[in-house]
């Protein structure tokens, strides 16, 4: 069973930086696209950000200029650092991966973790 884990939420000033991880573990033969979404309370879930198996990556505009995806299978598949956070960044960030399993490529998601900035 494949399972994403989530790491690096917090409490953070507004101005200030985190960085996210995702963690992978189970039966997994290979990872395709990586990406990261976020869900504030009220709201609907949105993407954030997506690095692909090629190395491309794709920000939404929101976030443009101050977050960085980034790959590193051999560590944590996935980082998501957080520059000049705003109050409008709170929200549960989740992971979400393409894996190529023994049997076949799902879509998983990691439970979240909670990122909060204050003003």
């Amino acid at each position: 069973q494949v399972q994403l884990v989530e790491s690096g939420g917090g409490l953070v000033q507004a101005g200030g930086s985190l960085t996210l991880s995702c963690a992978a573990s189970g039966s997994i033969l290979g990872i395709n696209d990586l990406s990261w979404y976020r869900q504030a309370p009220g709201k609907q879930r949105e993407w954030v950000a997506t690095t692909t198996i090629g190395g491309s990556t794709m920000y939404a505009n929101f976030v443009k200029g101050r977050f960085t995806i980034s790959r590193d299978l051999a560590k944590s598949p996935v980082s998501l650092q957080m520059n000049s956070l705003k109050p409008e960044d709170t929200a549960v960030y989740y992971c979400n991966a393409q894996i190529r399993g023994t049997l076949a490529t799902r879509n998983y998601w990691g439970q979240g973790t909670q990122v909060t900035v204050s003003s």
